[in-house]
């Protein structure tokens, strides 16, 4: 049986921008950005974040990467986050049987794929009722023909810094090669952000841009986040903004 798939409407609204189907054009820059913190494994942690009220929450099911949730985290936690958490998983060249088994025992909503799935794959899981996030590495230049036959089935890309691990590599890259995206579907910009950079990001105006994705540079061990930095953060993101 199909999973009722997530009205996303309500959260891109909030945040002024169009879902990806209704989209004609690259959307415009959001009133306020969404956030995202990935990499979540510890129970502590997790609780200290999910009271900050991020807009999605990840889990790292990579057995490669040091944030794999692995049995670490009892998926009745992840199950019993607010409601108005989105539960994202985080898959790197998974097939979509194991994904979908990975989702049913946590009770995700969202998944986010970080390798070179196809589009057809991301097909799959939209039709299962999944918010679909495909996320590209960013080198020195970006390919968006390369983009445009996933546009019919993502909600949202993430644009994180090439390197040597399909993501988490702690690095920034140049946001400004995105000042041409000319696509339909709202991003998150990832890859070693840190409260450093937390004003130019509340000021920052790309098209497209819909949030970031925070990770390492808010840890204190890989997988550990420091809910009070994150508390930082996302004040200083949400300084002078509508409230979601």
């Amino acid at each position: 049986m199909k999973t009722p798939r997530p009205d996303i409407s309500a959260l891109a609204a909030a945040a002024g921008v169009p879902g990806a189907k209704a989209a004609a054009a690259a959307p415009e820059a959001p009133a306020r950005l969404l956030v995202k913190v990935c990499g979540m494994r510890d129970e502590a942690a997790l609780a200290g974040v999910a009271a900050l009220g991020p807009n999605f929450l990840g889990f790292i099911f990579a057995p490669k990467s040091p944030r794999f949730v692995g049995e670490v985290l009892a998926p009745g936690l992840v199950r019993a986050l607010p409601p108005t958490i989105w539960k994202v998983g985080v898959f790197v060249n998974e097939t979509t049987a194991n994904i979908l088994a990975t989702v049913q025992r946590f009770g995700l909503a969202a998944v986010q794929l970080h390798g070179q799935e196809s589009p057809a794959q991301c097909e799959e899981l939209n039709e299962a009722g999944l918010l679909v996030l495909k996320a590209f590495s960013v080198g020195e230049a970006v390919d968006f023909d390369a983009l445009l036959p996933y546009v019919p089935f993502c909600d949202y890309f993430l644009f994180d810094t090439k390197g040597a691990a399909p993501g988490g590599n702690g690095a920034v890259f140049n946001w400004n090669l995105l000042q041409s995206y000319n696509l339909p579907v709202p991003y998150f910009l990832a890859g070693g952000l840190g409260l450093e950079h937390a004003a130019e990001l509340a000021a920052l105006r790309l098209p497209g841009l819909a949030g970031v994705d925070l990770n390492s540079g808010f840890e204190t061990a890989p997988g550990v986040k420091d809910a009070g930095r994150l508390a930082q953060m996302l004040t200083q993101l949400r300084s002078g903004a509508p409230t979601l």
